[in-house]
């Protein structure tokens, strides 16, 4: 693997697009699966709550249901997976609390010491409707949708961000009601097809004229 530059990093992120076509022959082996998981895992989200959970979806009989709760589109069923963000429905202070037991297990600190943190947590959490909680979970899960994409241009390979599917359909197929989830954006990883044309646009952007603001 090339050492990573700033040059390279820009040149893997021109090399990356949204893929259109999968080649079906070609999967992702344990080792670069395991890194673009591990990345998601690594991603920010608000206090460190990840209030989502991540299906990992490679049964091909199940990729080609969510295909048709996805109006069709291939990649899912030529994806190596089909990666489904979920975010956490009812959200509630018994989520904070798990958290807290996480960082004092982690971190060998005492209850005593984070409650102030722990506090502020559950008071963000409480002054929130749920409508309020799924949208601010639902930002969280696309902060690591944003580290998937770029691990994976980074170690080349391909992924597709999605928000072209029936949530509903994908939670009823997926079993997420049961788990209090509910399906927020989709991605599909693996390797594109030499016959997708779509690699060889030129990207579309905003100059950083327009784009950037400097004060």
């Amino acid at each position: 693997m090339e050492t990573v530059t700033s040059e390279n990093i820009i040149r893997l992120l021109n090399w990356r697009y949204a893929t259109k076509s999968f080649d079906t022959s070609k999967k992702l082996n344990d080792v670069q699966l395991a890194t673009l998981l591990n990345a998601i895992q690594l991603a920010p989200s608000s206090y460190g709550l990840q209030p989502y959970q991540i299906i990992v979806v490679s049964n091909q009989e199940v990729k080609e249901t969510l295909k048709d709760a996805a109006y069709g589109q291939p990649q899912l069923a030529q994806a190596s997976q089909v990666l489904v963000f979920a975010r956490t429905k009812n959200y509630t202070i018994a989520h904070v609390d798990e958290y807290a037991a996480n960082i004092i297990a982690t971190r060998g600190v005492t209850a005593e010491e984070i409650k102030g943190y722990v506090d502020t947590m559950k008071g963000t959490v409480e002054s929130q409707t749920q409508d309020e909680l799924a949208v601010w979970n639902s930002k969280q899960a696309y902060l690591a949708l944003g580290f998937l994409l770029e691990s994976a241009a980074l170690n080349g390979i391909d992924a597709c961000p999605m928000e072209g599917f029936d949530a509903a359909k994908f939670d009823e197929i997926l079993g997420l009601d049961a788990k209090n989830l509910a399906s927020v954006v989709i991605a599909t990883i693996g390797f594109r097809s030499t016959e997708d044309d779509s690699q060889h646009y030129k990207k579309v952007r905003k100059s950083q004229e327009d784009l950037f603001i400097h004060i």
